[in-house]
């Protein structure tokens, strides 16, 4: 009698539980799963949107590997581009964390302020803001000016157009550094205090105890920051005008796959492009959770 009761009471908390689920399920498998599939599928096909998807196999996957001269240029972009912009940013981050850390007083006031660039995102509205301060008569310039520089127009100069995209992205530092903060706050003052006795200068306490202590939120911000270095679209988007110029010097991975996608509708071609994407995302993180068991100390 008891055990019966039991089971319809686990029963209908099963049910009740499930029924909570069901939109999140629902929206899973046809909103993530199900569109994944599709464009696997569609990786393996010629497609257009206007005519029925034609099955060429391995095909496009050997013109992006062999024939594609501008999926070459687009990787090189991208990796630069992740190389340089978020070790920056990390740096950066743990940087103002460390600062943040000492006991300022009004640390709610500077957490925010240092958190809004992260807040406002990668909009169309702050690409499109950059893009006036980097252009030949920005502000940008015109700081410079003064002390009789004439700076180019930063933008439109392949040397250093990419190198504004990486000024953006490490501008906008907030998110890993609430992060780090808030693992700064989990260290124990009283091994600093142990380091202090023992004449261990500022810079030794932070090579010795705050960078170990706080290796597993260094590789949580490393993967977190990397997936997101190699999305990034809307900067090159809207900077570039949508042409990752010039001469391809801003063209992101995903802004290519954009162009193939809904420049050229080769829409088979660009769910290629987004696999292969998918696929160095999945290495590159592989290979980073094993690396961490040599770098990263969990507490026991």
């Amino acid at each position: 009698m008891i055990q019966s009761h039991l089971r319809r009471l686990v029963g209908s908390h099963a049910v009740a539980g499930y029924g909570f689920l069901l939109p999140w399920l629902i929206g899973f498998f046809f909103l993530a799963v199900g569109p994944s599939l599709i464009s696997l599928y569609l990786a393996f096909t010629d497609f257009d949107l206007l005519t029925s998807p034609e099955w060429v196999g391995m095909a496009n996957f050997e013109r992006i590997l062999t024939a594609d001269a501008k999926f070459m240029a687009s990787m090189r972009v991208t990796f630069m581009f992740v190389i340089l912009s978020v070790p920056l940013k990390l740096a950066l981050a743990l940087i103002v964390a460390v600062a943040l850390n000492k006991g300022l007083g009004g640390l709610s006031i500077y957490r925010a302020i240092f958190y809004l660039p992260s807040l406002l995102g990668a909009s169309v509205a702050i690409a499109i803001l950059w893009r006036q301060l980097f252009s030949g008569d920005g502000l940008v310039n015109m700081a410079l000016e003064p002390f009789g520089i004439i700076g180019p127009s930063w933008i439109s100069n392949p040397n250093y157009s990419l190198w504004t995209l990486v000024a953006l992205s490490v501008w906008q530092f907030g998110a890993p550094m609430i992060i780090f903060l808030a693992g700064l706050r989990q260290i124990p003052a009283d091994l600093y205090e142990a380091a202090s006795l023992d004449g261990a200068g500022p810079w030794r306490q932070f090579r010795r105890i705050t960078v170990p202590m706080i290796t597993p939120v260094i590789f949580f911000n490393l993967i977190i920051q990397t997936i997101d270095a190699f999305k990034s679209f809307t900067p090159s988007f809207v900077i570039s005008g949508g042409t990752g110029g010039p001469i391809n010097s801003t063209l992101f991975y995903t802004l290519y796959l954009y162009q193939e996608a809904f420049g050229f509708f080769r829409m088979g071609y660009a769910s290629a492009l987004a696999w292969i994407l998918l696929i160095i995302i999945a290495v590159f993180t592989a290979l980073s959770f094993l690396s961490s068991r040599y770098w990263v100390h969990y507490d026991e």
